[in-house]
């Protein structure tokens, strides 16, 4: 793999040798996956000047065409899937199944604003100042370079989804992917050039925070996806420049389940939305309160279904879980249900680090018991870890549900979708989903997807997930007259003409 990450790196990089190189292993094995260059301060600087050169003639390029190339990518990248499912888990450890999620996903936000953006960003009609005398045009302007701060643990979901907004927007961008999972994004550049994307649209710099700080620091418009520390200092960068940003930050998911619910259904639910990608998604479910009434039965199916879970390492979808990602995530997954456990919380699954499968593993683990003043009460694990809680009613797990500082993503399951629907609205969370997980308002990407609180500003998908990156601009003509005396009119009787017009206005529709 040393050499294949290297050819891949040559062929869509512009750093020359001699970079300190970072050496990023495969999570499954430990073992050696290849090496970055990680890129200086003057690099980053370069990237951003040839991207502001491209952007001229990528934003005067008809939107059709621009559209034409991610349709391309749409359908190249399910024709080779194959090769970025295996990337994806040699660098992030995921199962594969977690794995073609991202696939999935891309080729549809891929189709989705090929096929809906050119409505989006066309101008309107705006109602003028005067009536049949101001004609009035909004115009969407695209900001110029975009800069992409991107995580590791969806390496194609992030690393090109809403770059695909901000390049059809007319925009450049510049995206610096997390250096554990920077192949993936290095080969999903390959594959755009491949759809025929023009040199210097989008450009890819490797390296660590230092270069993520001069990108935020310089570019037109931010996109994070990370901590809510790390996204506290890229909002304030963009506010002492004065440009836009948009960041997803991090989460405590609940999830509520009331006495109706169908108990099997939702067993294999939590699964999913507990442990995708080892539990190492954003939006994925950390607190599940479940109705009293049902609350041990919930558990023991709960408890066997997850001790039943195929955790291991394999390039097929035998394995239903795979591997955490990095030593730093697998020392926070143990602290936690350490700390846990040492102050009473019951471990009814899971609870173990699992070297014999891997260096990272660690077991989908189910807690109960679970109080304020332990770290996993509130803090994110952003691992395999789920605490599951009783609740009397349903204002009482409203409030449960709503005690967090985060809000990004919520589920609730119950067989009365109306009722689930109006507690729904009560969730302080940028997306609850009924009777799913997190994929059904993921999954609909005409429908903006973001965070509240603490969980991030500007959301992704739909109409508001392209429009962030442009700017409005508004062109008024003025016909026949101006809007002030003219042809010899006094002040005072503009004034007095003005006011019976504007009185008239109020009385037609």
């Amino acid at each position: 793999m040393i050499g294949a990450s290297k050819e891949l790196a040559s062929a869509v990089t512009i750093w020359p040798e001699p970079h300190e190189q970072i050496e990023v292993s495969a999570p499954f094995t430990g073992a050696p996956l290849g090496s970055l260059p990680s890129v200086t301060e003057a690099d980053v600087e370069l990237a951003l000047s040839l991207a502001r050169r491209s952007q001229p003639a990528w934003a005067a390029t008809p939107f059709r065409e621009r559209a034409r190339i991610f349709l391309r990518f749409h359908d190249l990248l399910l024709d080779r899937q194959s090769e970025v499912l295996d990337l994806i888990q040699l660098e992030t450890g995921k199962a594969r199944a977690h794995a073609f999620e991202e696939v999935l996903d891309a080729a549809v936000v891929a189709r989705y604003y090929a096929r809906r953006a050119g409505g989006f960003l066309r101008p309107r009609t705006r109602r003028g100042a005067l009536p049949l005398l101001t004609r009035t045009h909004e115009h969407r302007v695209p900001v110029g370079v975009v800069g992409f701060i991107t995580p590791w643990n969806f390496p194609l979901t992030l690393g090109i989804t809403d770059a695909i907004a901000a390049l059809l927007a007319g925009n450049t961008a510049v995206l610096k992917p997390d250096p554990q999972t920077s192949f993936t994004a290095l080969w999903t550049l390959r594959l755009l050039r491949e759809a025929g994307l023009p040199a210097g649209v989008l450009l890819i710099v490797t390296g660590g925070p230092a270069a993520g700080r001069a990108l935020a620091e310089r570019a037109d418009y931010v996109m994070f996806t990370g901590s809510s520390a790390v996204g506290r200092q890229i909002a304030a960068a963009a506010g002492r420049r004065l440009v836009g940003c948009s960041v997803e930050l991090g989460g405590k998911n609940p999830m509520i389940v009331l006495s109706d619910a169908n108990l099997a259904a939702t067993v294999e639910g939590a699964v999913r939305a507990c442990f995708a990608g080892a539990g190492q998604v954003c939006i994925s479910i950390e607190r599940i309160y479940v109705h009293e009434s049902i609350f041990a039965a919930f558990v023991e199916a709960f408890a066997a279904r997850t001790r039943a879970i195929r955790l291991g390492a394999a390039f097929d979808y035998s394995m239903e879980v795979g591997s955490l990602t990095t030593a730093a995530q697998l020392r926070k997954v143990e602290e936690h249900v350490a700390d846990a456990a040492a102050q009473g919380a019951t471990i009814r699954a899971g609870g173990r680090h699992r070297p014999d499968l891997g260096p990272l593993f660690f077991e989908p683990t189910v807690l109960t018991g679970v109080r304020e003043g332990m770290r996993v009460f509130a803090e994110e694990t952003f691992g395999p870890v789920v605490s599951v809680y009783p609740f009397a009613n349903e204002s009482e797990a409203v409030k449960l549900a709503n005690a967090t500082p985060f809000g990004l993503s919520a589920s609730i399951w119950t067989r009365d979708t109306r009722k689930g629907a109006r507690l729904a609205r009560e969730i302080r969370a940028g997306s609850v989903n009924i009777n799913e997980g997190y994929s059904a308002a993921w999954g609909s990407v005409d429908s903006p997807v973001g965070g509240m609180k603490e969980s991030g500003l500007v959301p992704r998908h739909g109409a508001e997930g392209i429009l962030k990156f442009t700017q409005s601009q508004t062109i008024a003509i003025q016909r026949l007259m101006p809007i002030a005396p003219s042809h010899g009119m006094s002040q005072d009787f503009f004034a007095r003409w003005m006011t019976r017009l504007v009185r008239l206005l109020r009385h037609i529709s």
